[in-house]
């Protein structure tokens, strides 16, 4: 398979790296869309939205010589039905994961494909157990850096993951593109063997 075959519409180094650990050659081209959430809306439908609407986008942008596959995916934290964002301040760090500190939580992470022959996606849900954090882990973990850009304030194949102490699903899913869904839906398209080759 060449690397021109698809086009990961994510900036996020994390999928990146996940496609190539299974053996997907790949392009970069990340696209922006709205990400604000609807009124009422689930949070595994707001996944699915946004899984959608980035492949749409980065579709539209492509010329028609340009359109190969596209793969695009999103993930989201939520307790209790509410979603939870990516942490811009200290304030917010504190609240969310003083929210999450000792409780099970979900993430939620669909994946697109859209191609000249159709479109599918798929969601992938797993439940994230956190153990009690105290307020000075949640300062120093902020002053790592690393919860910044992640979904609900944390990564958990980072520092985070000492913070975790039981995961029912998907690991590849929590960290932001399921592998196990993102290959059925790849596999038809492209005709792939275990390890990314073509049949």
């Amino acid at each position: 398979m060449s690397a021109a075959q698809v086009l990961l519409a994510s900036a996020s180094p994390r999928r990146s790296e996940l496609l190539r650990q299974v053996g997907i050659a790949h392009e970069v081209r990340p696209v922006d869309i709205d990400e604000s959430v609807r009124t009422g809306e689930a949070p595994s439908a707001y996944v699915l939205r946004l899984a959608e609407a980035k492949a749409a986008a980065l579709w539209q942008q492509l010329g028609p010589g340009e359109r190969r596959l596209v793969l695009a995916a999103d993930t989201t934290v939520a307790l209790e039905g509410e979603i939870f964002g990516k942490p811009g301040s200290l304030a917010e760090v504190r609240a969310m994961l003083g929210r999450l500190s000792g409780r099970t939580h979900e993430v939620h992470t669909a994946v697109a494909v859209l191609h000249a022959g159709g479109s599918g996606a798929r969601v992938s849900s797993s439940s994230v157990s956190m153990r009690e954090l105290s307020p000075a882990e949640i300062d120093w973990y902020w002053s790592t850096g690393e919860p910044a850009d992640k979904a609900g304030g944390y990564a958990v194949q980072g520092r985070a993951a000492a913070f975790i102490c039981h995961i029912a699903g998907s690991y590849s899913g929590i960290m932001g593109l399921p592998l196990y869904e993102t290959w059925e839906l790849l596999a038809p398209v492209l005709g792939l063997t275990a390890g990314g080759r073509q049949a």
